[in-house]
């Protein structure tokens, strides 16, 4: 006779979590019930049998009998405003009995959803304090506009885009340029949220070198566009934009081992020398950054430009566009060439294309090498005009000869390569 295993009961598992979320989100206000004339109405007890409530509805009756039940309880909490309140402390409490019965009948159809949702409004209620002093004190008027101008980026105009390509040569996808266009102002809040709680010297290089993996050109051009706007930060600054450079080579050993194992074997010394060109570089202006005894918070203000944000895109376009053209009239015979336009955009995707045709068959390894480096070495140029153009002339003449560096050890390293073979 097999065990009964009651968590495999999909009926006793609902009814188990509906439970242990009233009791969660119960345990939080019975501790902020207060006593006497100012005591709330609800407390563990009544989430709790909301919940379940709940989640009796969805085993009885299904969404509609779930639909009665939560009226119910909302009428009966009008009742218990209207005959016990002679003031007006908020509604947290109401709306959140309210959910909980919700809570309880999604436990019956998505346990996991139903606790997880749980958790984040126990959070949000138990931080109640924290979240009201931080939008009234903290957040200031420019923050929540950048906020709204990100969110609807990201929530309304991206899901509105095809994503198709369209336009010359169909080099075109609008959804994969918004993209880039998001991605430059999250870099950019990131390392201002990240600077504001960590200072300049460690909130600046970490951002850096973890936006590097997203995109190190987006990261020089937000890091610029910060360097420019706020001059006392050029220095870290400048290091999280070398340490992006880290990130480039890590994330190009990856995709190279997933396409072809072959290449990154040809190509593995020239990777070995550019990474630690750009650690030593990366590291020296971290140091540099970080012996500057004067941390400088940053000051509220926009989290990001984006005005940068829509020129990177736009010349990110114009770069796509003219790669596409070159690949189409030189076709498979202008390896180089092409994956050298294709790096102005980005380096690994032209990497990896050149990869491909090492794993079709089409070229020998070797043959690879240089496309990639053509790839790299563009990029770099594309990195160093972000650098210019965004960040100015003084943060260009930092981050430049990291770049110039990186490059310059990868090429030694593949001569190197070339003469003992």
């Amino acid at each position: 006779m097999p065990d009964f295993n009651p968590f495999d009961h999909p009926l006793i598992l609902g009814f188990l979590v509906a439970l242990g979320l009233g009791l969660l989100i119960g345990v939080d206000r019975e501790r902020q019930q207060g006593s006497g004339g100012a005591r709330e109405a609800a407390g563990i007890r009544t989430f709790t049998i909301a919940s379940l409530s709940g989640a009796a509805a969805i085993a009885v009756g299904g969404e509609v009998l779930l639909a009665v039940v939560t009226i119910a309880v909302a009428g009966l909490i009008g009742l218990a405003y209207m005959r016990e309140r002679n003031h007006d402390p908020g509604l947290t409490t109401e709306a959140a009995l309210v959910l909980t019965t919700l809570l309880g009948g999604l436990a019956m159809r998505q346990p996991a959803f139903a606790a997880a949702i749980a958790v984040v409004v126990t959070v949000l209620l138990t931080a109640r304090e924290n979240i009201h002093r931080f939008v009234r004190s903290s957040l200031t008027e420019k923050e929540l506009r950048d906020g709204l101008i990100f969110a609807a980026a990201t929530l309304v105009v991206l899901p509105l885009l095809p994503d198709e390509p369209i336009g010359p040569y169909q080099a075109l996808n609008l959804r994969t340029v918004w993209i880039v266009v998001i991605l430059v102002m999250a870099i950019g809040a990131v390392g201002y949220i990240a600077t504001r709680v960590l200072g300049s010297r460690f909130g600046l290089p970490i951002t850096g070198l973890a936006s590097g993996f997203v995109s190190s050109t987006a990261t020089i051009a937000a890091m610029g566009s910060r360097a420019k706007k706020t001059p006392k930060v050029l220095k870290p600054a400048a290091a999280g934009a070398v340490l992006s450079t880290v990130a480039t080579v890590v994330q190009l050993a990856i995709v190279l081992a997933a396409t072809s194992l072959e290449t990154l074997r040809a190509f593995w010394v020239p990777l070995i020398a550019a990474g630690l060109a750009a650690i030593a570089y990366g590291g020296l202006f971290t140091l540099w950054a970080l012996r500057d005894s004067s941390d400088h918070a940053e000051k509220p203000g926009s989290a990001f430009s984006l005005g940068s944000a829509l020129a990177f895109a736009g010349i990110l376009a114009v770069v796509l566009v003219l790669s596409a053209a070159l690949q189409k009239w030189l076709g498979e015979t202008g390896v180089i060439v092409a994956a050298a336009v294709g790096g102005f955009a980005d380096a690994h995707s032209a990497s990896v294309s050149t990869a491909s045709l090492v794993a079709g068959g089409k070229i020998k390894p070797p043959d690879a090498v240089w496309g990639i480096l053509a790839a790299l070495t563009t990029n770099t140029l594309s990195k160093a005009f972000f650098a210019v153009s965004n960040g100015g002339r003084t943060f260009a003449l930092l981050v430049i000869p990291g770049l110039l560096l990186v490059i310059a050890a990868a090429w030694a390293a593949a001569l190197l390569v070339k003469v003992a073979a």
